[in-house]
């Protein structure tokens, strides 16, 4: 399902077999996904760069004709992948003990790759769900949901959620073409997970009890303020004006360039014969090599020939570098990024870390939050997995800690000079995965090369065990 062509009506009404309170809070709930969609598929349509002249013409410059003249710009989408590309989720690590437990259910969730389409939904909407629901086969099964799919309600008391809605899956409206409906729900709640069936005379629920105290769904916020603790978005109205602001600036450019690819010219003193011959065809007189005519003999004049001055392409151009640059600072994208190429000298290494500065302080705040959100939907999976609450999670299950990549990403020269440095002061150091990650090798070298000096120290231990028999023998 495209959810820039479709939408999803969400009409649920009463369902038997909820309490008033569940009723009362999924009607909630609906008022609140319902509240949204027409801003979300606002964010959708920036990101997809789906505007179009109608949506930013002032109606000065540009003529209503020209309303269908397409221009691509894809700010929207660089504003959100930019960032989203330095969060790089690696897994968990723990104090002590085994984490092979945690470890299958990231690796049987993808939660790495997961991790990676959550983190954009979460920039472009300003937050995305995480669900968990227990699984026969895997232990613990974890989704992400979009706010396009999902919603939430807050408990400032408890600073978390109070409960929460998700679509799971959805069919065809019957009545209206380009509309779903949904024909399974899930409701979050504190003590139980309410899966709500779409049939033909109505609603069913099926009552999923569980013990885990709290609603088995837990937000990654971006930007979150106390008056908007599930976040804001990256393409907020400011960031939106400028992409108009920007395509309004391509759209003139494209038509002022149009007119001086052919330029207006004149001719004056001409007879009425040749002022018709001219008209009749003005594409070949405009391309012809040679243009004759002779005296006007009425006025005994002879024609005169001129062109009009042409415009200027160097004011639009610099409307476009002055709203890149306002782009590039409101987002914290590099100049490069947004298409400003830098005339002079070829920029150094320090100066491009320089300009991505405000960038990585954005990832690494987005990886605070986002790290204490992955701890908590990973100990929670472990008791889900375990059958467990909480509380009775052991002290290695729950002082994990959600590991990320270093978001200035460094070069490999750069990391690999610290490694060795360290190295040369903690020995054992040189002997960790760390180092190896540090000197440019991942995951899969790593196992690679874990496995080859496995085996070349049991080829050399048999060696040795056979040159000791061959001595012990030869001493017989």
């Amino acid at each position: 399902m495209d959810k820039g062509e479709t939408m999803i009506t969400l009409n649920i009404g009463t369902v038997p077999g909820l309490s008033v309170a569940e009723q009362q809070k999924l009607i909630e709930l609906q008022n609140v996904f319902a509240y949204h969609q027409d801003k979300n598929d606002t964010k959708d349509k920036y990101y997809e760069g789906h505007i179009e002249l109608s949506d930013v013409n002032l109606g000065i410059a540009l003529p209503q004709g020209l309303n269908k003249l397409k221009v691509g710009c894809n700010w929207g989408q660089k504003a959100v992948d930019v960032l989203a590309a330095r969060s790089m989720f690696d897994g968990f690590v723990g104090t002590a003990g085994s984490l092979d437990g945690l470890s299958k259910l990231v690796q049987d969730n993808r939660l790495i790759a997961e991790y990676g389409k959550a983190c954009r939904d979460e920039l472009l909407y300003g937050c995305v769900f995480a669900t968990l629901s227990a699984d026969a086969d895997i232990g613990c099964k974890i989704r992400f949901h979009s706010p396009a799919t999902a919603a939430a309600l807050w408990n400032g008391e408890k600073g978390r959620i109070d409960c929460g809605l998700a679509i799971i899956d959805t069919i065809p409206d019957e009545e209206y073409s380009n509309e779903w409906v949904p024909k399974l729900v899930n409701m979050y709640t504190d003590d139980a997970v309410l899966v709500l069936h779409r049939e033909r005379d109505g609603w069913r629920v099926q009552r999923m009890m569980h013990r885990m105290g709290r609603p088995l769904m837990e937000p990654m916020i971006w930007s979150a303020t106390s008056g908007k603790p599930f976040g804001r978005s990256r393409l907020k109205k400011p960031i939106r004006t400028l992409i108009d602001d920007y395509i309004r600036t391509v759209a003139n450019a494209t038509i002022a360039l149009e007119f001086d690819t052919t330029p207006q010219k004149y001719i004056l003193g001409v007879t009425d014969d040749q002022y018709d011959a001219i008209v009749s065809d003005k594409f070949k007189q405009y391309v012809g090599s040679l243009l004759a005519a002779t005296s006007n003999p009425e006025t005994g004049e002879n024609p005169v020939f001129g062109q009009l001055a042409q415009g200027s392409l160097s004011p639009h151009v610099e409307k476009m570098r002055m709203t890149a640059t306002q782009f590039a600072a409101a987002t914290g994208l590099t100049v490069t990024d947004v298409g400003i190429i830098n005339d002079a000298n070829p920029t150094s290494s320090d100066a491009i870390l320089a300009q991505s500065q405000t960038l990585v302080l954005l990832a690494q705040q987005l990886n605070t939050g986002n790290g204490d959100a992955l701890r908590t939907i990973a100990c929670m999976a472990q008791a889900i997995a375990q059958n467990k609450t909480l509380d009775e999670l052991t002290e290695e299950e729950s002082g994990i800690m959600a590991h990320f990549k270093n978001p200035a990403m460094p070069s490999v020269a750069v990391t690999a000079d610290a490694a060795i440095k360290i190295a040369s002061a903690r020995q054992e150091f040189a002997s960790t995965d760390t180092f190896l990650e540090m000197i440019g090798f991942d995951q899969a070298d790593i196992r690679r090369i874990k496995s080859q000096e496995q085996r070349v120290r049991g080829q050399q231990l048999l060696m040795e065990l056979n040159d000791e028999a061959d001595t012990v023998e030869s001493m017989a």
